[in-house]
């Protein structure tokens, strides 16, 4: 369920500022998006997994306010991110 290390420094790299950057907000939301997609995977197969199905939403949740203060701070960086990682339809 976690990701690897590789993974985790691609989505640094990707949509940080360097590579150290960590902390901002598009690194965060990608790499909340890549554990709930790897999490909804999960769920095809095992469809019964109530503990894990809590995390997702917790990591649902997160994703949603890091989007909702990004969205009230810098619109332009919110639509970057979401039309990057194709969350809204």
């Amino acid at each position: 369920m976690a990701l690897s290390k590789e993974k985790k420094a691609e989505l640094v790299k990707r949509f940080g500022k360097d590579e150290n950057d960590t902390g901002s907000i598009e690194v965060q939301i990608a790499i909340l998006t890549e554990e709930i997609n790897s999490l909804i995977s999960h769920f095809e197969t095992h469809p019964q997994d109530h503990h894990s199905k809590r995390g997702l939403l917790q990591k649902v949740g997160q994703r949603r306010s890091l989007l909702n203060y990004l969205i009230k701070n810098d619109v332009t960086r919110y639509r970057a991110i979401v039309k990057e990682l194709g969350l809204r339809k």
